[in-house]
Protein backbone atom coordinates (compact mmCIF):
# COMPACT_ATOMS: atom_id res chain seq x y z
CA UNK A 1 0.00 0.00 0.00
CA UNK A 2 2.87 2.32 0.92
CA UNK A 3 3.81 2.09 -3.46
CA UNK A 4 0.39 3.40 -3.91
CA UNK A 5 0.02 5.73 -1.25
CA UNK A 6 3.04 7.32 -3.10
CA UNK A 7 2.09 7.21 -6.50
CA UNK A 8 -1.34 8.64 -6.26
CA UNK A 9 0.62 11.50 -3.88
CA UNK A 10 3.12 12.29 -6.94
CA UNK A 11 0.29 12.54 -9.14
CA UNK A 12 -1.94 14.76 -7.08
CA UNK A 13 0.85 16.81 -6.60
CA UNK A 14 1.85 17.41 -10.16
CA UNK A 15 -1.47 18.15 -11.00
CA UNK A 16 -2.36 20.52 -7.95
CA UNK A 17 0.42 21.46 -6.68
CA UNK A 18 0.13 23.49 -3.50
CA UNK A 19 0.00 27.02 -4.11
CA UNK A 20 3.06 29.09 -2.67
CA UNK A 21 1.86 30.51 0.95
CA UNK A 22 -1.04 27.84 1.09
CA UNK A 23 -2.70 27.37 4.48
CA UNK A 24 -0.38 24.35 5.37
CA UNK A 25 3.05 26.40 5.36
CA UNK A 26 0.93 29.07 6.97
CA UNK A 27 -0.37 26.99 9.63
CA UNK A 28 3.66 25.34 10.17
CA UNK A 29 4.81 28.52 10.95
CA UNK A 30 2.24 29.71 12.96
CA UNK A 31 2.77 26.57 14.44
CA UNK A 32 6.49 26.71 15.20
CA UNK A 33 6.03 30.32 16.68
CA UNK A 34 3.89 29.28 19.21
CA UNK A 35 5.62 26.24 20.68
CA UNK A 36 8.86 28.76 20.62
CA UNK A 37 7.09 31.46 22.52
CA UNK A 38 4.72 29.27 25.35
CA UNK A 39 7.80 26.87 25.77
CA UNK A 40 11.07 28.37 25.32
CA UNK A 41 12.39 30.27 28.47
CA UNK A 42 16.04 30.73 27.42
CA UNK A 43 17.13 27.59 29.54
CA UNK A 44 19.50 25.23 27.66
CA UNK A 45 17.41 22.58 28.42
CA UNK A 46 13.92 24.52 27.16
CA UNK A 47 15.72 23.39 23.90
CA UNK A 48 14.84 19.91 23.49
CA UNK A 49 11.24 20.67 24.93
CA UNK A 50 10.07 23.11 22.45
CA UNK A 51 12.10 20.53 19.40
CA UNK A 52 10.05 17.66 20.90
CA UNK A 53 6.56 19.12 20.80
CA UNK A 54 7.22 21.09 17.83
CA UNK A 55 8.32 18.29 15.45
CA UNK A 56 7.90 15.06 17.28
CA UNK A 57 4.21 15.76 18.63
CA UNK A 58 2.39 16.02 15.44
CA UNK A 59 4.36 12.89 14.04
CA UNK A 60 2.70 10.64 17.21
CA UNK A 61 -0.70 12.36 16.69
CA UNK A 62 -0.75 11.34 13.12
CA UNK A 63 0.90 8.06 13.76
CA UNK A 64 -1.54 7.06 16.42
CA UNK A 65 -4.10 8.12 13.93
CA UNK A 66 -3.18 5.98 11.46
CA UNK A 67 -3.07 3.29 13.41
CA UNK A 68 -6.63 3.82 14.75
CA UNK A 69 -7.69 4.35 10.86
CA UNK A 70 -6.00 1.00 9.78
CA UNK A 71 -7.79 -1.09 12.53
CA UNK A 72 -11.16 -0.04 11.29
CA UNK A 73 -11.15 1.01 7.48
CA UNK A 74 -7.69 0.50 4.97
CA UNK A 75 -9.54 2.71 2.28
CA UNK A 76 -9.68 5.56 5.00
CA UNK A 77 -6.12 4.30 6.08
CA UNK A 78 -4.44 4.70 2.45
CA UNK A 79 -6.35 8.33 2.18
CA UNK A 80 -4.40 9.60 5.28
CA UNK A 81 -1.30 8.16 3.76
CA UNK A 82 -2.05 9.90 0.20
CA UNK A 83 -3.07 13.35 2.00
CA UNK A 84 0.15 13.45 4.37
CA UNK A 85 2.38 12.39 1.60
CA UNK A 86 0.48 15.33 -0.77
CA UNK A 87 1.57 17.99 1.90
CA UNK A 88 4.44 16.78 3.15
CA UNK A 89 6.33 16.28 -0.67
CA UNK A 90 6.92 19.07 -2.56
CA UNK A 91 8.54 18.44 -6.40
CA UNK A 92 6.39 21.26 -7.29
CA UNK A 93 7.06 24.20 -5.05
CA UNK A 94 10.55 24.17 -6.33
CA UNK A 95 10.58 22.71 -9.82
CA UNK A 96 8.54 25.93 -11.79
CA UNK A 97 11.45 27.84 -10.39
CA UNK A 98 13.97 25.74 -11.64
CA UNK A 99 11.67 25.67 -14.93
CA UNK A 100 11.18 29.10 -15.64
CA UNK A 101 15.21 29.56 -14.47
CA UNK A 102 16.01 26.95 -17.59
CA UNK A 103 13.48 28.06 -20.01
CA UNK A 104 14.89 32.24 -19.50
CA UNK A 105 18.85 30.91 -19.90
CA UNK A 106 17.48 28.94 -23.37
CA UNK A 107 16.26 32.33 -24.66
CA UNK A 108 19.06 34.33 -23.82
CA UNK A 109 17.42 36.06 -21.13
CA UNK A 110 19.92 35.80 -17.74
CA UNK A 111 18.52 39.06 -16.23
CA UNK A 112 15.03 37.12 -15.70
CA UNK A 113 17.16 34.01 -14.94
CA UNK A 114 18.68 35.69 -12.14
CA UNK A 115 15.73 37.83 -11.11
CA UNK A 116 14.05 34.35 -10.59
CA UNK A 117 17.18 32.99 -8.80
CA UNK A 118 16.73 36.54 -6.80
CA UNK A 119 13.33 35.34 -5.82
CA UNK A 120 13.99 31.37 -5.71
CA UNK A 121 16.83 32.17 -2.75
CA UNK A 122 16.61 35.62 -1.79
CA UNK A 123 20.43 36.46 -3.02
CA UNK A 124 21.43 39.18 -4.49
CA UNK A 125 21.87 37.85 -7.69
CA UNK A 126 22.16 40.82 -10.29
CA UNK A 127 26.33 40.55 -10.74
CA UNK A 128 26.51 36.86 -10.50
CA UNK A 129 28.18 35.44 -13.79
CA UNK A 130 26.21 32.94 -16.03
CA UNK A 131 28.58 29.91 -14.38
CA UNK A 132 27.63 30.78 -11.13
CA UNK A 133 23.97 31.55 -11.70
CA UNK A 134 23.48 27.77 -13.16
CA UNK A 135 26.18 26.04 -9.81
CA UNK A 136 23.95 28.00 -7.83
CA UNK A 137 20.39 26.02 -9.82
CA UNK A 138 21.77 22.81 -10.02
CA UNK A 139 23.04 22.61 -6.12
CA UNK A 140 19.57 24.18 -4.37
CA UNK A 141 17.99 22.17 -6.93
CA UNK A 142 19.30 19.03 -6.04
CA UNK A 143 19.33 19.72 -1.98
CA UNK A 144 15.23 20.55 -2.48
CA UNK A 145 14.80 17.09 -4.29
CA UNK A 146 16.17 15.31 -1.47
CA UNK A 147 14.80 17.16 0.85
CA UNK A 148 10.92 17.27 -0.61
CA UNK A 149 10.96 13.93 -2.20
CA UNK A 150 13.66 11.60 -1.14
CA UNK A 151 14.16 12.41 2.36
CA UNK A 152 10.30 12.11 2.74
CA UNK A 153 10.06 8.92 1.22
CA UNK A 154 12.35 7.33 3.32
CA UNK A 155 11.04 7.90 6.45
CA UNK A 156 7.44 7.75 5.46
CA UNK A 157 8.70 4.09 4.12
CA UNK A 158 10.35 3.49 7.80
CA UNK A 159 7.59 4.12 9.96
CA UNK A 160 5.32 2.62 7.87
CA UNK A 161 6.75 -1.13 8.35
CA UNK A 162 6.57 0.26 12.25
CA UNK A 163 2.83 0.59 11.84
CA UNK A 164 2.97 4.67 12.11
CA UNK A 165 1.41 5.40 9.04
CA UNK A 166 2.69 8.26 7.75
CA UNK A 167 4.00 9.52 10.93
CA UNK A 168 7.73 9.20 9.65
CA UNK A 169 6.81 11.83 6.40
CA UNK A 170 5.90 14.45 9.14
CA UNK A 171 8.50 13.81 11.25
CA UNK A 172 11.38 14.39 8.73
CA UNK A 173 9.15 17.70 7.21
CA UNK A 174 8.95 18.95 10.76
CA UNK A 175 12.53 18.88 11.47
CA UNK A 176 13.82 20.03 8.35
CA UNK A 177 10.57 23.33 8.43
CA UNK A 178 11.89 23.69 12.27
CA UNK A 179 15.08 23.84 11.71
CA UNK A 180 14.98 26.15 8.95
CA UNK A 181 12.65 28.34 10.42
CA UNK A 182 14.95 28.68 13.71
CA UNK A 183 18.06 29.26 11.43
CA UNK A 184 15.91 32.22 9.80
CA UNK A 185 15.67 33.94 12.92
CA UNK A 186 18.94 33.67 13.97
CA UNK A 187 20.26 35.26 11.32
CA UNK A 188 17.26 38.38 11.42
CA UNK A 189 18.60 41.20 13.37
CA UNK A 190 15.20 42.16 14.84
CA UNK A 191 14.04 38.15 15.45
CA UNK A 192 16.98 36.63 17.05
CA UNK A 193 16.11 32.82 18.51
CA UNK A 194 17.87 30.73 21.43
CA UNK A 195 21.39 29.60 20.11
CA UNK A 196 21.33 25.96 21.73
CA UNK A 197 17.50 25.56 19.78
CA UNK A 198 19.30 26.70 16.72
CA UNK A 199 21.74 23.91 17.31
CA UNK A 200 19.56 21.16 18.87
CA UNK A 201 17.25 21.73 15.78
CA UNK A 202 20.26 21.78 13.11
CA UNK A 203 21.96 18.34 14.71
CA UNK A 204 19.12 16.50 15.17
CA UNK A 205 17.90 17.36 11.70
CA UNK A 206 21.57 15.91 10.44
CA UNK A 207 20.73 12.63 12.47
CA UNK A 208 17.63 12.48 10.62
CA UNK A 209 19.10 12.79 7.73
CA UNK A 210 22.16 11.01 7.51
CA UNK A 211 20.64 7.75 6.05
CA UNK A 212 18.69 9.16 3.85
CA UNK A 213 21.18 11.45 2.63
CA UNK A 214 23.18 8.53 1.80
CA UNK A 215 20.58 6.56 0.09
CA UNK A 216 19.69 9.67 -2.09
CA UNK A 217 23.99 9.61 -3.02
CA UNK A 218 23.64 5.86 -3.79
CA UNK A 219 20.46 6.30 -5.97
CA UNK A 220 22.10 9.46 -7.80
CA UNK A 221 25.42 7.30 -8.73
CA UNK A 222 23.15 3.79 -9.68
CA UNK A 223 20.88 5.94 -12.18
CA UNK A 224 24.02 7.89 -13.24
CA UNK A 225 27.79 7.71 -13.75
CA UNK A 226 28.37 4.73 -10.59
CA UNK A 227 31.80 5.28 -10.78
CA UNK A 228 32.61 9.24 -10.94
CA UNK A 229 29.38 9.64 -8.34
CA UNK A 230 31.46 7.34 -5.85
CA UNK A 231 34.79 8.58 -6.16
CA UNK A 232 33.39 12.07 -5.89
CA UNK A 233 31.95 11.34 -2.73
CA UNK A 234 34.85 10.22 -1.48
CA UNK A 235 36.85 12.62 -2.73
CA UNK A 236 34.74 15.48 -2.73
CA UNK A 237 32.05 15.45 -0.19
CA UNK A 238 34.39 17.31 2.94
CA UNK A 239 34.56 20.34 1.03
CA UNK A 240 31.07 21.32 2.29
CA UNK A 241 30.11 22.52 5.54
CA UNK A 242 27.51 20.03 6.68
CA UNK A 243 28.37 16.43 6.09
CA UNK A 244 24.75 15.02 4.41
CA UNK A 245 24.61 17.97 2.22
CA UNK A 246 28.31 17.43 0.63
CA UNK A 247 27.54 13.47 0.25
CA UNK A 248 24.46 14.46 -2.12
CA UNK A 249 26.03 17.07 -4.16
CA UNK A 250 29.45 15.66 -4.43
CA UNK A 251 27.79 12.30 -5.81
CA UNK A 252 25.30 13.91 -8.27
CA UNK A 253 28.59 16.56 -9.80
CA UNK A 254 29.96 13.18 -10.25
CA UNK A 255 27.14 11.38 -11.46
CA UNK A 256 26.50 14.04 -13.72
CA UNK A 257 30.01 14.89 -14.88
CA UNK A 258 29.39 18.79 -13.37
CA UNK A 259 31.87 21.26 -11.60
CA UNK A 260 29.73 21.94 -8.39
CA UNK A 261 30.61 24.00 -4.88
CA UNK A 262 32.94 26.99 -4.70
CA UNK A 263 32.75 30.10 -2.70
CA UNK A 264 29.98 32.63 -3.28
CA UNK A 265 30.40 34.69 -6.42
CA UNK A 266 30.70 38.61 -5.81
CA UNK A 267 27.04 40.31 -5.28
CA UNK A 268 25.40 37.29 -3.85
CA UNK A 269 24.38 38.15 -0.37
CA UNK A 270 21.15 37.16 1.28
CA UNK A 271 18.15 39.64 1.72
CA UNK A 272 17.50 40.12 5.49
CA UNK A 273 14.35 41.91 4.62
CA UNK A 274 12.48 38.52 3.24
CA UNK A 275 10.25 37.19 5.61
CA UNK A 276 10.67 33.18 6.11
CA UNK A 277 7.12 32.62 4.17
CA UNK A 278 9.48 32.16 0.70
CA UNK A 279 13.30 31.90 2.87
CA UNK A 280 15.39 29.26 2.57
CA UNK A 281 18.89 27.21 4.12
CA UNK A 282 21.17 30.07 3.01
CA UNK A 283 24.44 28.22 4.07
CA UNK A 284 23.61 24.66 3.22
CA UNK A 285 25.59 25.08 -0.10
CA UNK A 286 28.79 26.59 1.18
CA UNK A 287 31.77 24.70 0.20
CA UNK A 288 35.29 25.23 0.31
CA UNK A 289 36.28 24.25 -3.12
CA UNK A 290 35.07 22.98 -6.30
CA UNK A 291 34.48 19.02 -7.49
CA UNK A 292 35.95 17.83 -11.32
CA UNK A 293 34.08 18.05 -13.95
CA UNK A 294 32.90 20.46 -16.15
CA UNK A 295 31.76 24.08 -15.67
CA UNK A 296 28.14 24.39 -14.98
CA UNK A 297 26.66 24.99 -18.90
CA UNK A 298 22.80 24.83 -19.46
CA UNK A 299 22.47 21.30 -20.84
CA UNK A 300 23.41 20.28 -17.21
CA UNK A 301 20.10 21.20 -15.96
CA UNK A 302 18.48 18.87 -17.86
CA UNK A 303 20.85 15.99 -17.16
CA UNK A 304 19.82 16.50 -13.02
CA UNK A 305 16.22 16.69 -14.41
CA UNK A 306 16.81 12.99 -15.30
CA UNK A 307 19.31 12.42 -12.86
CA UNK A 308 15.77 13.22 -10.13
CA UNK A 309 13.34 11.64 -12.40
CA UNK A 310 15.47 8.52 -12.50
CA UNK A 311 16.03 8.23 -9.09
CA UNK A 312 12.27 8.60 -8.09
CA UNK A 313 12.09 5.57 -10.30
CA UNK A 314 15.04 3.75 -8.82
CA UNK A 315 12.66 4.34 -5.45
CA UNK A 316 9.39 3.72 -6.34
CA UNK A 317 10.81 0.11 -8.11
CA UNK A 318 11.81 -0.98 -4.74
CA UNK A 319 9.23 -0.21 -3.32
CA UNK A 320 7.60 -2.63 -5.06
CA UNK A 321 10.01 -5.18 -5.11
CA UNK A 322 9.91 -4.79 -0.69
CA UNK A 323 6.21 -4.77 -1.30
CA UNK A 324 6.49 -8.29 -3.12
CA UNK A 325 8.87 -9.72 -1.01
CA UNK A 326 6.44 -8.73 2.04
CA UNK A 327 3.64 -10.29 0.09
CA UNK A 328 5.47 -13.67 -0.85
CA UNK A 329 7.20 -13.97 2.49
Amino acid sequence: MNLIAVLLALICEQLKPLPHGNPVHQGMIAWVRWTGRNFDAGRSHHAAVVWSITVVGPALLVGLLAMLLHRYSLVLSLVLDVLVLYLTLGFRQFSHYFTDIRDALERGDELEARRLLAEWRHLDASELPRTELLRHVLEHSLLAAHRHVFGVFFWFVLLSALGLGPAGAVLYRMAEFAGRYWAFKSRTLDAPTNERLMQLSRRLFGLIDHVPARLTATGFAIVGNFEEAVNGWRRDAALWAHSNEGIILAAAAGAVGVQLGGSAAPGVTPDRSKTFDAGGDMDATGAEGSTGGQPPQLGHLQSVVGLVWRSVVLWMLLMGLLRAANMLG
